[in-house]
């Protein structure tokens, strides 16, 4: 598992859980040997999902579980996601115009570059899997704006075929500024109760198989105890019952 050491890490589990933000309690929950949460958003947002018997479903999660793919995954299962999006290109950081400048068009399947220009589709490529549309414009040459745009011939934009997607979900976060500031008084919640009781040597035992059921345990104790809290312990037993 990394840690905010550089090159650095630790032997460890990741623990997923999925938390509904009205009462706190665990719905989902597993425990991996991934380092990364990359791989994680659909699959925990497909078991809240199931525990809740919900037909749609809307979950937070931060930038480490940014993926494409996933996002795409959660909005074909009626998962609404809302989650930062990172930004992986270098041209803001060199002074040049970022991507963000480009406006896309997609009832032309073009972009509009800050100089008004038009960078038309060109060719698609494929990129680990995925499948990327090149753009350019034959007027980056002679434009006046070029050397605040590339350092290249011509100023070239990728667009993922699915990327319209990622566009809404940004346009939600944009609509929805406070999103963050729930996830992290709802999910971190659990984890902190959890640490307290599990002490400083956290997990008692080894194996991905003991941990899971060493997990699950906490997650039964602790969502027993939010509800006994929340109704009581006769109505808690009455409701166990029926």
């Amino acid at each position: 598992m990394a840690t905010s050491g550089r090159r650095s890490g630790i032997v460890g589990y990741n623990v997923q859980t999925a938390v509904d933000t009205d009462h706190h309690l665990i719905v989902a929950h597993e425990v991996t040997n991934v380092g990364s949460d990359r791989a994680q958003l659909a699959n925990m947002a497909g078991q809240a999902k199931e525990a809740l018997a919900a037909d749609e479903l809307s979950v937070v999660a931060d930038k480490g579980y940014y993926s494409s793919e996933e996002i795409l995954a959660c909005e074909k299962s009626d998962i609404t996601t809302y989650i930062p999006r990172i930004k992986t290109g270098t041209s803001q950081a060199r002074g040049l115009f970022d991507k963000q400048d480009f406006i896309y068009k997609p009832e032309d399947d073009e972009y509009e570059c800050p100089a008004g220009e038009r960078l038309i589709y060109r060719f698609t490529t494929d990129d680990k899997g995925r499948e990327i549309h090149r753009y350019w414009s034959s007027a980056c040459p002679s434009c006046p704006l070029k050397p605040k745009c590339t350092t290249g011939k011509n100023r070239r934009v990728s667009r993922w075929v699915h990327e319209a997607v990622l566009d809404r979900m940004e346009a939600r976060m944009d609509d929805n500024p406070l999103m963050m500031r729930k996830r992290k008084s709802t999910v971190e919640h659990p984890f902190g109760t959890l640490k307290c009781w599990m002490g400083a040597t956290h997990f008692q035992i080894k194996t991905l198989e003991r941990v899971s059921g060493e997990m699950s345990l906490h997650v039964l104790a602790y969502n027993l105890k939010r509800v006994m809290q929340m109704m009581g312990v006769l109505p808690l037993m009455e409701a166990m019952r029926a």
